[in-house]
């Protein structure tokens, strides 16, 4: 079947007259639908190889969507899922694809990266709001659909496994990465630790909070979170961290020239303003917001070390050594962090008065 016969089987408004490829993105098919009435609309095939449990997925999607719809508090716009004519979020195609349909958000606008610290704001501030508007859901009723995504542990446990193997014979071009992670395995464990003792409560995250993953109207406002797929239960400061990891660092994750790395506290004052405007986190959420960043930097930099390390298996790289100048980019904004630590517990302070 053809997307736009796909795109049939939903209760759109009017019949589909136009279906294209539309945007970037690299994990999802998707397409802009449009119908005779000039309705639009998003669809997308769900990738099963990176989502093994596609029912599970739609299941945290439909659960939180109506909830923040029902709530009304979400601060702006929500993703909607249009049902198909059997009453179902998603429709099964005949070679068993997972498909779904969002009502298009018109007007809306996607940032790669934020050109200001006003854009890292309005994300912060998206981010926050979603926390906050989902801080009544029950987490422990959603699927982990990547089981084990942020156990920091779990992730040396994996990087000691590739490097005893190795398999492709790397481990001697990688020993300073190996031993300036390992030189922080004991504080790997401290958000995991923190969460099982019951000092950081387990929350509705998204798991994926960069920037792109934000919609901004034409005054640049946020209007809306996008790309649930990973929403979960999880950690806040895992939520705050991935956003500072991607979005205050001055250069690319894959920057070969590490002297161009390092944290912004300007674009890190900016988010942590926008994500505590709308309150909703424990003491304790925010004073380990720092670890949040640290923690999430730290933990992409040993996947990319042990991707190195096992030959590229996982990550799509397009040069020779690109996992680990990505690996190393992680660990000097990590060394980075951890030079200015008591600047970022400064922020932190201030933003909470």
């Amino acid at each position: 079947m053809s997307a736009e016969q796909i795109a049939a089987r939903f209760r759109l408004d009017g019949s589909p007259v136009y279906c294209e490829r539309y945007g970037s993105g690299h994990i999802n098919d998707t397409y802009l639908v449009v119908t005779g009435k000039n309705r639009e609309y998003i669809l997308q095939k769900i990738n099963k190889f990176v989502f093994k449990e596609p029912e599970a997925v739609m299941r945290n999607i439909a659960a939180v969507t109506r909830f923040l719809r029902d709530s009304c508090v979400s601060g702006g716009s929500v993703l909607a899922l249009v049902p198909t004519y059997e009453d179902t979020d998603y429709y099964v195609d005949g070679e068993g694809e997972y498909w779904r349909v969002y009502d298009y958000i018109a007007g809306s606008l996607n940032l790669d990266r934020a050109e200001s610290p006003a854009d890292f704001y309005e994300s912060g501030a998206a981010f926050g709001r979603f926390q906050q508007a989902l801080s009544d859901f029950d987490a422990s009723t959603l699927t982990e659909t990547i089981p084990r995504f942020h156990d920091t542990p779990n992730r040396f446990t994996q990087l000691k496994e590739a490097v005893a193997k190795d398999a492709k014979n790397r481990v001697k071009d990688a020993g300073p990465e190996i031993a300036f992670a390992l030189a922080r395995e004991e504080y790997a464990a401290t958000l995991v630790r923190l969460q099982k003792d019951g000092i950081l409560p387990l929350r509705v995250t998204h798991n994926d909070t960069k920037l792109n993953n934000v919609l901004f109207n034409a005054d640049r406002k946020a209007i809306c979170v996008i790309d649930l797929d990973t929403v979960m239960p999880g950690l806040a400061v895992n939520d705050f961290g991935d956003s500072i990891r991607f979005g205050a660092s001055t250069a690319a994750e894959d920057e070969p020239d590490l002297s161009k790395v390092s944290l912004s506290l300007e674009m890190y004052e900016a988010y942590t303003r926008g994500f505590l405007q709308s309150g909703g986190l424990t003491d304790a959420e925010r004073e380990h917001l720092r670890d949040g960043a640290k923690m999430m930097t730290l933990e992409c930099g040993v996947r990319f070390l042990t991707d190195y390390i096992n030959g590229d298996v996982y990550f799509h790289t397009a040069r020779e050594g690109h996992n680990m100048d990505r690996c190393r980019t992680q660990f000097k904004l990590v060394e980075d962090m951890e030079r200015k630590w008591e600047d970022m517990e400064r922020i932190v302070a201030e933003v909470r008065r």
